[in-house]
């Protein structure tokens, strides 16, 4: 049990783990591969999920399983993320090229059992009611005119798949789309656990436990074992701790404070909370915007999780960076009248304002 003085953090970490334990009848919280949709009627279209900045399909980054017991309505919520990879999209201290949806269904509803799971079984995954990319498991109102079994959402996306579909195309060769994985659409596949009750305290450790961490932390990183933070050079990690600006240094020790005690985490889960900035948020790019309200119901939106620098490490993909996301929801979880929900994503990266 956390005591008075400390919050709850919960912490999440990436693990391997069998595919069909990814599906969406298990309700996962998961880092790349295809969406496991919630709400399989209303899936965003494809004009949804385009970058804001290209035009092109957005790749799905992560999803986290966030239900909200006193909400019957959020029995079920998951929180989707998704981000363009082209290279010169991605903006110092810019979200624009990412995306953010919040779905949630109540406890009785059309698509899945009231009764939890049995992960012992194989269970199939519940087929969306519409139509399917099958290379990125995105709406795909597409379909291939050759065999016309096929669907996608894009010309860029039926393009990277045809080496692969050439041969079944013209055989008439059924390929379950679950074996469709590219990798320059779609990322490596690794589970997201969380662990609850880890707590963090509210006031600062003292001198020789901070130092301890911070040695222990130094280990890590030397060994590689880190995290993307670890890989930063000393020059880079300065420009958050020098002697003429003793605020970035208090952002910047704080974050490498709390990240040594736990240096995998891949993502952090505090609802109602405040990100762990890694600068001064005054001074980034991004991080100073007024945050806007719910467009479903036009409540406040407030801080719910942030995606650390580590899970990088598990995306194989050089052309995407960020120091840390900060995702902010509806703070009522409005019930969806249509589509699912867009939020809001704030970019802090590892270069302030003031260094570019």
């Amino acid at each position: 049990m956390c005591s008075a003085a400390e919050k709850q953090i919960d912490l999440g970490f990436a693990e391997e783990c069998e595919p069909n334990l990814l599906r969406n009848v298990y309700f996962p919280s998961k880092i790349g591969g295809k969406p496991a949709w919630l709400d399989l009627e209303k899936v965003p279209s494809t004009n949804d999920l385009k970058c804001k900045k290209c035009g092109a399909p957005q790749s799905f980054l992560c999803q986290i399983y966030a239900p909200i017991e006193e909400k019957p309505p959020c029995f079920h919520r998951t929180i989707y993320i998704f981000i363009c990879r082209e290279p010169t999209c991605s903006t110092p201290n810019s979200a624009e090229n990412f995306s953010a949806f919040r779905s949630q269904l109540s406890r009785q509803n059309q698509f899945y059992s009231a009764i939890p799971p049995n992960e012992d079984e194989d269970l199939p995954a519940v087929e969306p009611l519409c139509r399917i990319c099958s290379v990125c498991g995105c709406r795909g109102g597409m379909v291939c005119s050759r065999c016309k079994g096929i669907n996608y959402c894009s010309a860029k996306h039926q393009r990277a798949h045809w080496p692969q579909h050439k041969v079944p195309c013209r055989s008439g060769e059924k390929i379950p789309t679950e074996d469709i994985l590219i990798p320059t659409v779609s990322f490596p596949e690794f589970e997201v656990v969380i662990e609850a009750d880890t707590c963090v305290s509210d006031h600062d450790d003292d001198e020789g436990t901070e130092q301890s961490r911070l040695e222990e932390f130094q280990k890590l990183v030397d060994e590689g074992k880190a995290g993307t933070m670890a890989d930063l050079p000393e020059s880079e990690l300065s420009k958050f701790a020098t002697e003429d600006d003793e605020n970035a240094d208090i952002f910047f020790r704080n974050f490498k404070s709390q990240v040594a005690k736990n240096p995998s985490q891949i993502l952090r889960y505090d609802i109602g909370g405040e990100p762990l900035w890694i600068a001064d948020p005054a001074k980034t790019v991004g991080t100073n915007i007024e945050i806007p309200p719910c467009p479903n119901c036009s409540a406040p939106r407030q801080f719910e999780f942030q995606i650390m620098p580590q899970m990088l490490n598990y995306l194989k993909d050089d052309n995407i960076d960020w120091g840390v996301l900060a995702v902010y929801t509806c703070k009522n979880s409005c019930q969806p009248s249509t589509e699912y929900v867009p939020e809001f994503v704030v970019k802090q990266d590892i270069i302030s304002d003031d260094n570019k």
